[in-house]
């Protein structure tokens, strides 16, 4: 009996002393991984972590937010030097400085006849006067008229019609009949503006003037001193 006794015990020690060998490895491999990173240092580096790519995601939202917004401020700028082109194509247009196109009006303005023996207006009324320009230049202007020259003298805010001795001086140059004012816009309403009853082309015909007036497709008028 004793010789079965001995081999237990030294079962039982073997399995004990591989126990205890796996239990002292076991100690130092966790014991190496708590020396190399300790447990609250890892759960600082995870909150680092995460704060990291909070602000990642942050910065992301950021940088979206002004993309948009520059992107915006783009189209605006673009919207607004079209706008100033536009503004500054109208003040050069009014102000003379370019030819303009398009379609409109050409009124005409002539000199009675001679031949006045039978007629009954006083042969002083029976002359073109630089009133019948200046009013015929204002209709126009009130009719919607963009441009408007009168025998290739661009009329413009500054332009002076006046008479001067026999003659008539616009833009300081002498300018005589038949007086052909062309007018650019719409021709239909510039038209009208002139035959409405009562209206200047009646009274024109009235005092004897010869007065004709035509629709164009497309009439190109001068710059200012060309």
């Amino acid at each position: 009996m004793v010789p079965q006794k001995t081999g237990m015990y030294a079962s039982i020690m073997l399995v004990a002393a591989v126990l205890g060998l796996m239990l002292t490895m076991q100690f130092r491999v966790t014991n190496s991984a708590t020396n190399g990173i300790s447990i609250d240092r890892a759960q600082e580096l995870n909150a680092e972590l995460k704060h990291i790519n909070e602000e990642k995601e942050s910065l992301s939202k950021e940088i979206s937010d002004l993309t948009f917004k520059l992107n915006q401020i783009n189209q605006g700028q673009a919207e607004a030097k079209n706008a100033l082109q536009s503004e500054l194509n109208k003040v050069r247009m009014n102000a003379g400085l370019v030819t303009v196109s398009g379609p409109g009006i050409e009124l005409v303005l002539d000199k009675p006849d001679t031949d006045t023996e039978n007629s009954q207006i006083p042969p002083e009324l029976m002359i073109i006067r630089d009133e019948d320009l200046l009013s015929a230049v204002n209709e126009l202007w009130g009719a919607g008229a963009e441009a408007i020259s009168i025998n290739g003298e661009r009329i413009i805010a500054t332009t002076e019609i006046r008479l001067a001795g026999s003659f008539i001086n616009i833009n300081l140059n002498r300018v005589i009949p038949p007086y052909q004012i062309l007018a650019i816009g719409n021709p239909d309403i510039l038209m009208d503006s002139l035959e409405l009853p009562g209206g200047l082309k009646e009274y024109w015909r009235d005092l004897g003037i010869k007065v004709t007036v035509e629709k164009h497709d497309d009439l190109t008028l001068p710059a200012y001193g060309k």
